[in-house]
């Protein structure tokens, strides 16, 4: 295995950080690698936000499901879809765009977490660990206003920093399901219940996976976090329906 294959098969989140600061150099380097990512035409389109202010922080840690753990991020960079600089541009350059639909703003978010990937990549490579608050996208309207963000720029991504303890260099990385439950030749394939009992098998034991799973969904799926969610991400759309409707 090749040091690039083995540092992604040994990534994992962090979420308790050293007091260690991230040298500048380091934070260069961590956000060009966005930039070198894979970007759909050459547009890049996203703006990444560096959050510094210790109180902004303290905001996007209650407003994100309460973590307190964003505030101690020695580095927090808000991934932001934002397909808004290319329509404004056309617009300057005399051209008549067509209103920012849905399908712009999926294709945008495609390339922000594109981006968001590489930077977690790269700072693993120099040491450093990192965490994805995908509740960025919840609370939209607070979001909204923490960050100065347009109607039309969408947060995909809220990503904390840090050198990881010694711990948490320890702590063993959670076991992915088995790639033949992800990976179907040519079409999509439903799996059927017993598959899904023996993809489900390494994370709960014979006999418990039923309650596993019923407590699994109560703390994520059902979650209220997670209906806010969906409702926040519904109001985020909305001006991007406003011509399709």
């Amino acid at each position: 295995m090749n040091e690039v294959l083995k540092q992604l098969a040994e990534r994992k989140s962090v979420r308790v950080f050293t007091d260690e600061p991230i040298p500048e150099e380091a934070v260069q380097q961590i956000l060009q690698a966005s930039f070198d990512a894979p970007t759909v035409g050459n547009m890049q389109m996203y703006s990444v936000i560096r959050v510094e202010d210790p109180e902004l922080k303290k905001r996007l840690a209650d407003s994100c499901d309460h973590q307190p753990f964003i505030a101690e991020g020695k580095l927090v960079l808000v991934y932001c879809a934002d397909y808004l600089k290319w329509h404004d541009a056309f617009r300057n350059a005399g051209c008549e765009p067509r209103d920012l639909g849905l399908g712009d703003i999926l294709l945008a978010i495609d390339d922000t977490l594109i981006a968001a990937q590489n930077a977690v990549t790269a700072a693993w490579s120099l040491g450093i660990g990192s965490c994805y608050i995908g509740d960025i996208m919840e609370n939209c309207e607070i979001q909204r206003e923490i960050l100065g963000l347009p109607e039309k720029v969408f947060p995909a991504a809220l990503i904390v920093f840090g050198y990881p303890t010694e711990q948490q260099k320890e702590r063993k990385k959670p076991q992915r399901f088995d790639p033949k439950y992800m990976v179907f030749t040519d079409k999509y394939h439903r799996l059927e219940e017993q598959e899904l009992e023996e993809m489900f098998a390494p994370k709960a034991p014979e006999g418990m996976r039923e309650s596993w799973l019923q407590a699994f969904c109560k703390r994520k799926y059902n979650s209220d976090f997670s209906v806010e969610m969906t409702r926040s991400v519904e109001e985020l759309l909305k001006p991007f329906r406003k011509e399709e409707e």
